[in-house]
């Protein structure tokens, strides 16, 4: 559901109503502190409270209009007849369906196994609950220090385009080295490390308790709330404006910066091949855009004119695809002010392009893409992201690790 509210602070006291009497869910934005006049709000609620939501927001002349009327129903379009199409292509790994934590690591094995010249796959560390953190590292060997390019899908764990993103990204990489003259340029002269579930626990449980999870899945020893937004736990202005302290809420920053094993490892690869990694690219949906920092300010990087350019000439190729149009500015001012996200992180620590797509759509599905979408949102992304790439072969007059004012 989808409404406008117009009543500013007073909005946001009745949308703390909403949450604590009537269980809704927020979707975009993804905290009520992010609420602001006149704004659009994308909810999510059960369906025994629709009756009750409806009637609060009419008494308050508040717009709505519902875009799914049946939730459970677009779940098991995503979920319920996955034996039918496995019997259809055993031999074939569709890359056009939604895949389970177990079938993604599965293909990645597979991956490394019949592309030994291309494909090295390794694990990072382990997950709160035990599960390898698993990489594959794409590109031609060579005994020269490649630069590289670090991409993680799967952040937050209802974002399922995100793995399918990075699944397509490999598949599509692999399958166009002999006839594609960029992709075996990029292939030739970079490193790609892909992580296609960042949050394994978070996302293993919306396959099977909670399509909508968004966190970690750690314990909390205070509350009964388990979990930490991945993206509020980095070590840069961590637990400030744009994240929560409660560990109930959505953007919870966690106990302390990188409490979650997830981040811990993943920080820890890229402090170690930080002299190698020239660009961080974070995979997250839903809203179309493409941001860079800061987050968790409103001022200028120093490198500006060279990210800007790079994230123009990439939604410029993504546009090129099918039409679909993509927002694309610092974080802060184009989305929202967040702390200790990712991007950030990776800025401050020297990575001179740090960059985080918000995939489709703006609203009408959002964490319920069609299956029919992958395709299309896949291979327009997959043009912007080897825009950004590209951009690394060149040299632009003002990159660096110059970051004097994060």
């Amino acid at each position: 559901m989808r409404s406008n509210s117009r009543e500013g602070s007073r909005g946001r006291l009745f949308c703390c109503w909403l949450m604590g009497q009537v269980g809704v869910d927020f979707w975009q934005p993804n905290s009520v502190s992010l609420i602001c006049h006149n704004a659009t709000v994308d909810v999510h609620v059960k369906c025994n409270n629709t009756r009750g939501l409806h009637a609060r927001l009419k008494q308050k002349h508040i717009d709505y209009r519902v875009f799914i009327s049946n939730l459970q129903k677009e779940i098991e379009k995503q979920t319920g007849y996955r034996s039918s199409r496995r019997r259809r292509s055993e031999s074939q790994y569709d890359y056009e369906v939604y895949h389970s934590l177990e079938e993604i690591q599965s293909w990645m094995f597979e991956m490394n196994r019949t592309h030994p010249d291309l494909v090295d796959m390794f694990s990072i560390g382990k997950s709160y609950e035990g599960r390898p953190l698993y990489v594959l590292q794409l590109g031609k060997r060579s005994r020269s220090q490649k630069k590289a390019v670090w991409i993680d899908c799967g952040v937050h764990a209802r974002e399922w385009i995100g793995p399918a993103f990075c699944q397509w990204f490999v598949k599509e990489a692999i399958n166009s080295y002999q006839y594609d003259s960029v992709m075996r340029r990029l292939l030739n002269q970079l490193n790609f490390y892909i992580m296609p579930v960042f949050n394994v626990d978070g996302y293993n449980f919306s396959w099977t308790t909670d399509r909508f999870w968004r966190k970690t899945r750690s314990k909390n020893h205070k509350f009964h709330c388990r979990g930490v937004d991945a993206n509020r736990n980095w070590k840069v202005k961590w637990c400030d404006e744009g994240a929560s302290s409660h560990p109930c809420d959505d953007t919870y920053c966690g106990p302390f910066p990188e409490s979650e094993p997830e981040v811990k490892a993943v920080a820890k690869f890229l402090r170690k091949h930080k002299k190698r990694v020239k660009a961080y690219i974070s995979i997250h949906a839903y809203a179309q855009m493409l941001l860079y920092p800061y987050s968790y300010k409103y001022a200028t990087i120093p490198n500006f004119n060279c990210v800007e350019s790079a994230a123009h000439n990439a939604v410029t190729a993504l546009y090129s695809a099918y039409g679909v149009k993509y927002r694309y500015g610092p974080a802060s001012t184009t989305l929202y002010v967040s702390s200790g996200s990712s991007i950030d992180w990776a800025y401050r620590n020297g990575i001179p392009y740090a960059f985080a797509f918000e995939l489709r759509d703006t609203g009408y599905f959002g964490f319920l893409l069609p299956e029919s979408l992958i395709n299309p949102t896949c291979t327009e992304t997959m043009r912007a992201v080897k825009a950004i790439a590209s951009r690394l072969l060149k040299k632009c007059e003002t990159d660096g690790n110059r970051f004097s004012h994060i």
